[in-house]
């Protein structure tokens, strides 16, 4: 099968388009035909293993998973060795390590069925980012309905399923994004959308009780001006431009800014858990969430595409057509 491998840390030059066997599943795993993939911050966070410290699950010296991608949306290409949920040709998304290529073997439970609503690319396009914006607003920052919520960086991945969540969660929303993606995010429902070039939101005088940042360039103390006095700031991701220390000196900021008052402040990974997977299904099958895909790309131009999302031009996501409908 035609995979992306990487045998070393580095830019997206270290990609390289290779013929390999197929994965083969183990007790409880189930092999998928892959049909769409898509790219998320993680991906490149592995290539690059930036910041250091993702060296410490992911390999010191070179990757211990060569094939990159984490989302897949595809079909079910066999059974056995204890899978019971599923049948053969079944139609499902969810995550795997290696979907950045031909076949792909997923845990049983890591997957879950494709509502016929959606193609594959917008099944694909789900997993990692949707689970982030979920996790952040329902686990972090426990949003309540009528709440302010701010998203910071409304445009990208996560940002465009954060906005959609947050007003399924009955939160007022006001989205910050660039000017050529102000339309895109009104769209999703955004109460009130505004440009970040035109506007330094943090000097406005404006506070909320849920700030959710997707990369913001401000700092610690600046964002915490955001927050009603008992608020919410949720940093997403781990920044990983700052470097190593930058990256702990950030950590350290956020720890030291919750210790005064009641506001609190905190960043996270997401989980990825099994159960919210089901919730993302249902929302995805009733037309309540809907994925936002920028631009398509075949298997072989996978590292175009990382560098396209490494661009920060994205709206919403970049989608992998390894099986094209």
């Amino acid at each position: 099968m035609r995979a992306i491998l990487q045998d070393r840390y580095g830019s997206a030059d270290v990609l390289q388009l290779r013929e390999i066997d197929r994965p083969v599943p183990g007790e409880g795993q189930v092999p998928l035909r892959v049909h769409s993939a898509s790219v998320n911050a993680l991906d490149w966070h592995l290539m690059r293993a930036k910041p250091f410290l993702v060296r410490m699950g992911s390999g010191f010296s070179r990757p211990k998973h060569p094939v990159r991608g984490v989302d897949v949306a595809g079909t079910v290409a066999s059974v056995g060795g204890g899978v019971t949920r599923w049948k053969l040709g079944d139609a499902v998304f969810g995550t795997a390590t290696g979907a950045f290529a031909e076949y792909v073997v997923a845990a049983e439970g890591t997957i879950t069925h494709k509502p016929d609503s959606i193609t594959f690319d917008q099944a694909a396009a789900v997993p990692i980012a949707a689970f982030t914006a979920l996790e952040g607003l329902r686990d972090k920052a426990a949003v309540k309905p009528g709440q302010l919520v701010l998203v910071n960086g409304a445009g990208g991945g996560v940002g465009t399923f954060t906005v959609q969540l947050a007003k399924w969660m009955g939160a007022r929303v006001t989205a910050l994004t660039s000017t050529e993606n102000l339309e895109r995010v009104r769209a999703l429902g955004a109460d009130e959308v505004l440009d970040y070039t035109h506007e330094d939101i943090t000097r406005a005088g404006r506070t909320f009780d849920v700030v959710v940042d997707i990369g913001s360039t401000h700092s610690v103390s600046a964002n915490r001006r955001l927050l009603n006095p008992t608020g919410v700031y949720v940093q997403v991701g781990m920044l990983p431009k700052t470097g190593t220390f930058g990256f702990l000196g950030r950590m350290l900021g956020l720890r030291v800014q919750s210790s005064f008052g009641k506001r609190r402040m905190l960043a996270y990974m997401a989980r990825g858990r099994d159960e919210d997977l089901a919730v993302l299904r249902e929302l995805l099958g009733s037309g309540q969430l809907a994925p936002v895909i920028d631009r398509r790309f075949p298997l072989e131009q996978v590292a175009d595409a990382i560098r396209y999302v490494e661009s920060g031009r994205a709206c919403g996501k970049v989608v992998i057509s390894v099986l094209p409908s």
